[in-house]
């Protein structure tokens, strides 16, 4: 069953929901997880990157996109112009998801009922960031930000209008680069998700311009331009088979 729309309600700082998500036992994960990885970046932030979940060295740093994933999106960020220091970066499940081999901690994929148990903070940081555009990182972001299963292929590299007025791009995590064996398909494939944020850097900077104060009025327009890019969305519309990325 579909989870309802996300809506980005106003409410709590930032810091406030921080401080209450490291207390959340929303589901079991927490019971492993060695703390709440919380999203982190400006409390005014225009672009919102969400990911999967905390991997073994966010977990251990209680901060989101630290590892080799997260060199790999910070890398793609420099190329389009994108400084992550002005960016909200998190994850739609907050504590890291693992099954013990050894010493070794391996990742395990959210299921359903645990996005959906989480799904409440995400809720809650996109009302108090209100950012201009969503990006959403691999399928279970987008599990997350849509409210249904959410196939990544068919719906990539396009400006998505949700009903509540969130804007969102969909695009692959960046972890599914790190584990393509080929480099052929590695760099073609990298080449595709900078292409991705690419249309993100684009968007943040025309409404950047947008904003600023003009030095003279200009007239008025009889209608309003659309972005190329945008459709319109409803959740209960897709076809909800799924390629996972």
């Amino acid at each position: 069953m579909p989870m309802a729309p996300a809506s980005p309600t106003p409410g709590s700082n930032l810091k406030t929901l921080r401080e209450e998500a490291a207390d959340c036992r929303a589901c079991p994960l927490w019971k492993n997880a060695t703390q709440t990885v919380f999203g982190e970046g400006p409390q005014q932030a225009s672009l919102m990157l969400v990911g999967e979940q905390p991997g073994e060295r966010e977990d251990l740093a209680g901060r989101p996109f630290v590892g080799p994933a997260g060199q790999m999106l910070d890398r793609a960020l420099e190329q389009v112009g994108i400084d992550r220091k002005k960016v909200y970066v998190t994850n739609a499940v907050k504590h890291f998801k693992f099954v013990r081999r050894g010493k070794i901690r391996l990742h395990q994929k959210p299921n359903t009922s645990e996005i959906r148990a989480c799904r409440q903070w995400y809720e809650r940081e996109l009302g108090s960031v209100r950012p201009d555009l969503v990006v959403a990182m691999g399928a279970t972001a987008a599990q997350s930000v849509f409210g249904t299963i959410t196939p990544i292929n068919k719906n990539r590299g396009r400006l998505i209008d949700l009903d509540d007025g969130t804007r969102v791009l969909v695009t692959v995590h960046p972890s599914y680069l790190l584990r393509l064996p080929d480099a052929v398909a590695k760099a073609r494939e990298y080449q595709r998700f900078v292409d991705d944020l690419g249309i993100a850097a684009d968007l943040i900077r025309k409404t950047a311009s947008s904003r600023r104060p003009r030095s003279r009025p200009e007239c008025p327009t009889r209608g309003v331009a659309m972005h190329n890019h945008s459709r319109r969305y409803s959740p209960q519309g897709f076809d909800i088979s799924l390629h996972n990325l």
